[in-house]
């Protein structure tokens, strides 16, 4: 079985060299990059699995970087987990929606703990298989087979985690989720995060779903639940 490739992207020299020691010997091939143009050459000559990205880099920022990775067909399904001292919920809001797939701020408290969630994103690389294609409620509608949400004939561009989330929720209208629920569902079981993290994905997915976005309702000291 081949090693999973990271990308190291991040310009603080110390902090880079420990990053790199650490994922090395957790047994990964790793690369990096320390401005956001030289992460975007190296995506695309080494298509690594997953990305360490660092928001505020040199000659192109990290949110940048995570669109342009996005929107080309030979780097978007890269796995993308930010690593950013943005601390605030509104930096991880606008990370989630560019698309990244996970978020952690510095300084990094646990390199074990970091580790854990780099294999996480790796074991929810594949979509989850099941018997139903397609299914709508209140003009939405999930597709899993080309992964496409629509509203009103509409679609939504929205993230893994983002189309895990819905597809959880709209598959049982009017029952109510817990947030760890959310989480194994839309994250992967192995994700560690706080509860907050969940709340910062469902108000981006509020954002995209404009005025239907009311149909995912607040269940208070619970979770979340989608309209009957």
């Amino acid at each position: 079985m081949s090693t999973n490739k990271i990308l190291i992207v991040e310009d603080y020299l110390p902090l880079a060299e420990s990053l790199e020691y650490q994922v090395k010997r957790a047994g990964y091939e790793v690369y990096r990059a320390s401005d956001g143009k030289e992460a975007l050459e190296m995506a695309r000559l080494y298509l690594p699995d997953v990305i360490l990205l660092d928001i505020d880099l040199p000659l192109l920022s990290g949110i940048e970087v995570c669109k342009q990775l996005r929107a080309n067909p030979k780097t978007r399904d890269i796995l993308i987990l930010m690593l950013t001292a943005m601390g605030e919920e509104s930096d991880q809001v606008v990370g989630f929606a560019v698309g990244a797939d996970d978020y952690v701020v510095k300084p990094v408290e646990s390199y074990k703990v970091l580790l854990q969630r780099i294999k996480a994103l790796l074991r929810r690389r594949e979509p989850v298989v099941d018997d139903s294609d397609s299914f709508s409620h209140r003009d939405v509608t999930v597709d899993r087979r080309r992964f496409v949400v629509s509203i009103g004939g509409d679609q939504l561009k929205l993230t893994k985690s983002e189309f895990r989330l819905l597809e959880t929720l709209i598959r049982q209208p009017g029952r109510a989720f817990g947030r760890s629920e959310l989480v194994d569902a839309a994250l992967g079981e192995d994700t560690i995060v706080l509860d907050r993290t969940i709340d910062v994905h469902v108000r981006a997915l509020r954002k995209k779903m404009g005025d239907a976005a009311d149909l995912i309702e607040t269940v208070r000291g619970v979770g979340y639940r989608f309209k009957e």
